[in-house]
């Protein structure tokens, strides 16, 4: 069945002509509004264990984690040959450019690894780290910058302790895309205060960034979090998608954002473990994909069929 969205899997199948499975990588990090940098406590819904798999962490080194990575990944895919190292957790350029290009250096030496995936903040980008990205690119490696840009809102920024407003996002990501990157961005969908409306309201202002691909999650209350404790105290705050509201919602932001963007993730998994309720049950990310493309074709929706 042909999909009704731009697929991001679909893109590597197109131009690479297989699969390219990202392992997740820990290298050590952490970020400016953890250290003091510019806050401190970090994101108050961030809870970096609930994020990635037991495969990766810090404590081990970055082969290690590659070939664990690739040892878990082969039990589901078993025809994959190449690799790319998902530098995830935390801000992963916050750092000298020496650290930098060893940890980016060693990943890439691995023989299956064709290329890295950098996930960072956009205030932790400046062009002497792009520069260094240019130099593995300029080797023949495939490089991708992804920032959490999280949302499109100063106010829920702020609110969030972001330490950055969206100004800085649009900086980094023009940045990033005049040097020929593609770039990815990541947004989560039912922070406190922001209206259904307004989710909808940010896809002209997505379409408006130089973007390649786009990620999209669900707000997921991490026990512990400052998060989780302003839901129990102020609900009100809080939209609380049931599946079928969430589906229905990425529906309706699908339609309205340009079709060239390539749709890497509409919604997220955190283990049981780390929350108190999970209401949508056990589902899979690749039921919800079914679910949604389902749904997309009751509703007779393409994306992009409401871009302005």
């Amino acid at each position: 069945m042909e999909k009704r969205y731009n697929s991001y899997v679909g893109y590597f199948r197109e131009k690479y002509g297989e699969r390219l499975q990202k392992l997740v990588i820990d290298a050590g990090f952490t970020c400016p509004n953890r250290d003091g940098s510019v806050g401190v406590g970090g994101c108050t819904y961030c809870d970096n264990d609930a994020f990635h798999p037991n495969y990766s962490t810090p404590g081990k080194s970055i082969r290690r984690q590659l070939d664990e990575g690739i040892a878990f990944h082969k039990v589901r895919y078993r025809n994959t040959r190449h690799y790319l190292a998902y530098f995830q957790s935390y801000s992963n350029t916050y750092a000298s450019l020496d650290r930098l290009n060893q940890v980016y250096g060693e990943a890439l030496a691995h023989p299956d690894v064709v290329g890295i995936v950098i996930g960072t903040r956009p205030d932790c980008i400046d062009p002497s780290k792009l520069d260094l990205l240019e130099r593995f690119r300029d080797k023949g490696k495939l490089v991708i910058v992804e920032y959490g840009i999280e949302s499109c809102y100063d106010a829920t920024l702020k609110h969030i302790n972001r330490g950055h407003d969206f100004e800085c996002a649009r900086r980094a990501v023009a940045m990033s895309a005049e040097r020929g990157f593609d770039v990815g961005a990541h947004f989560i969908l039912g922070l406190p205060g922001e209206s259904r409306e307004m989710l909808l309201d940010q896809c002209a202002i997505i379409n408006s960034l130089p973007l390649h691909s786009i990620k999209f999650h669900q707000l997921q209350l991490v026990k512990g979090t400052r998060m989780e404790a302003e839901a129990k105290e102020h609900p009100e705050r809080f939209l609380n998608f049931s599946l079928d509201e969430y589906l229905d919602l990425i529906v309706d932001i699908l339609r309205r954002l340009r079709p060239d963007l390539y749709i890497e993730r509409v919604a997220g998994e955190v283990p049981p473990r780390f929350v108190e309720e999970n209401r949508w049950g056990l589902i899979r990310n690749f039921e919800i994909l079914r679910l949604l493309e389902r749904r997309m074709e009751e509703r007779n929706a393409r994306q992009g069929d409401l871009c302005k």
